[in-house]
């Protein structure tokens, strides 16, 4: 399992999907607790801040999480504008047998709008 990866400004490390498969791999391995991320469309790597037992993720920790997905999406690739990013926990994904490979659905998500300008600095203070 080699994904993108990612670390916050307070440290946290944060994984993402390289392509459908890749995105299959990253959901197995996240926990119930943990945030994951997508942008609301699709071709966008699903995203998650990995914890440690009894660790929550900062408000500033999901904010970049998000940013970095929106960063890594066909959206933004295709579009360089504001991007929409779906933002919810392990426990409220699930798949069904009909789903073609690296497709989730979600029980319940909050969104997140992140700022062409957030993604544009972003990009430049992390280049890799």
């Amino acid at each position: 399992m080699v994904f993108r990866k990612f670390e916050t400004s307070s440290g946290k490390l944060v994984l993402a999907g390289k392509n459908a498969g890749n995105n299959e791999e990253l959901i197995a391995q996240v926990q119930p607790e943990e945030d994951v991320f997508h942008t609301a469309k699709s071709g966008s790597p699903f995203v998650n801040i990995k914890l440690l037992k009894n660790e929550i993720a900062l408000q500033k920790d999901i904010k970049e999480s998000a940013i970095f997905c929106a960063a890594k999406s066909q959206d933004w690739r295709d579009n360089k504008s504001d991007v929409e990013v779906h933002w919810f926990k392990g426990k409220d994904i699930y798949k069904t047998k009909e789903m073609k490979l690296g497709t989730f659905e979600v029980k319940k998500f909050k969104k997140i709008l992140i700022k062409k300008k957030e993604i544009e600095i972003f990009l430049k203070t992390n280049k890799k």
